[in-house]
């Protein structure tokens, strides 16, 4: 039985380069390459949930996807979105109380 972490560390690999390659969000509206598949929307992806994933590798990268923001796992991407230059919005700092004035 493989492993589980290597395995998701090999797709967490692939998954840093692989681009959507047509239509919305694909290179002649996200030129130069198309949109990173992890940063694709919930409700693309779920739309191909309910239509059918593409074949290949790129199916399978939009499945895992697909599947990490529906169960609300998406900082499993902070680390690629940091090494491409992009906030992970999960950490940010969060507010945790608010102060308001007496003279208000």
């Amino acid at each position: 039985m493989p492993d589980i972490n290597s395995a998701i560390h090999r797709l967490l690999t692939e998954l840093a380069d692989s681009r959507m390659p047509f239509g919305k969000f694909g290179p002649e509206k996200f030129p130069p390459r198309g949109l990173l598949i992890y940063e694709l929307p919930y409700e693309y992806l779920r739309f191909f949930e309910r239509k059918g994933y593409p074949a290949g590798k790129l199916g399978k990268h939009m499945k895992f996807v697909h599947d990490i923001k529906r169960d609300g796992a998406e900082e499993i991407f902070a680390e690629l979105k940091k090494q491409n230059g992009a906030v992970s919005l999960r950490t940010k700092k969060r507010i945790t109380h608010m102060r308001f004035s007496d003279d208000e």
